[in-house]
């Protein structure tokens, strides 16, 4: 198929990698993103599997805490000024106040469900504030967790809600354990609690692409399958929580530092705003002049 310069740009964005670099694998795979992204690392000119999504939209996380129920979500914005909004910042604590009310299972539930005291749907509750705002504003997505007496949650907000990380620990009351095991979540973004829950067709994948790797380096061929479980070990620190150095005392392992506490993490949600969304090709000067038109 035909490589377009957006496809390049966009492979370029995921895996930091040249131009050319890019195009060849685009090339070498037919267009295929996520091929051309094994390609790339398998050549060694890619490090994406530790690339963010492109983080692009507007808008804030946001966590709400009722006894043994918490809701993580994210609402997006336009502008990074509308986060500021008193409006703006009411509309998240009424959405979350409501999800922990009513425990919808699905977005599409809650947006068709009738906001408390308002006597309209929640999406037309969003709709009315857009009025107020001059803004379009979505509830993205949202987590529910239910905990017992027994158990606690972290919750951590940084950089004023652009990444939201609510956890549940199980054995413990202590919520500040919780909330640094959340603080931990948010600086290294691990993918999953422990190498249990990788799947073995990812674990599989990953296996593939470091013996490509490893020969496509000239290593011999008897050495590479004892190569290849090495730096297997290395992937399963990079994406498990429990298996990653503890930010906040290096010397251990997040593991340590929870059994240790008498706990054990039993999940966690990340939000990071905007995260795999396009935003529109925008610069700041015409941004603040499409505000100052409204």
């Amino acid at each position: 198929m035909a490589i377009t310069a957006k496809m390049v740009k966009e492979l370029r964005e995921k895996t930091g990698a040249g131009m050319m670099d890019c195009k060849k694998a685009l090339q070498e795979t037919d267009g295929d993103i996520e091929k051309a992204i094994d390609y790339l690392r398998e050549k060694g000119i890619s490090k994406a599997a530790k690339k963010a999504d492109r983080i692009a939209a507007e808008g804030s996380t946001y966590i709400e805490i009722d006894g043994n129920k918490a809701v993580l979500l994210e609402v997006n914005c336009e502008t990074d000024f509308v986060t500021k909004n008193d409006q703006f910042k009411q509309l998240l604590s009424d959405l979350a106040k409501h999800l922990l009310n009513r425990n919808p299972a699905t977005l599409e539930e809650a947006l068709q469900q009738e906001m408390d005291g308002s006597g309209d749907t929640v999406e037309n509750y969003i709709n009315s504030a857009v009025a107020k705002i001059g803004e379009k504003l979505s509830l993205r997505r949202f987590t529910i967790l239910s905990k017992t007496d027994n158990d606690a949650f972290g919750e951590y907000l940084h950089m004023g809600g652009r990444i939201g990380v609510l956890t549940l620990l199980e054995g413990t009351t202590d919520e500040q354990v919780a909330k640094d095991v959340a603080m931990h979540v948010a600086a290294v973004n691990p993918r999953y609690v422990s190498r249990d829950a990788v799947s073995n067709e990812e674990v599989n994948h990953e296996r593939e692409v470091l013996k490509a790797q490893a020969l496509n380096e000239g290593k011999p061929e008897h050495i590479v399958e004892k190569m290849v479980e090495g730096r297997l070990g290395k992937f399963f620190e990079e994406i498990c929580l429990l298996e990653q150095s503890f930010v906040k005392d290096p010397d251990q392992k997040v593991k340590k530092y929870v059994t240790d506490k008498g706990a054990s993490v039993q999940t966690f949600v990340r939000y990071e705003v905007g995260e795999g969304m396009e935003k529109r090709d925008e610069n700041f000067a015409d941004e603040v002049m499409s505000q100052i038109k409204k």
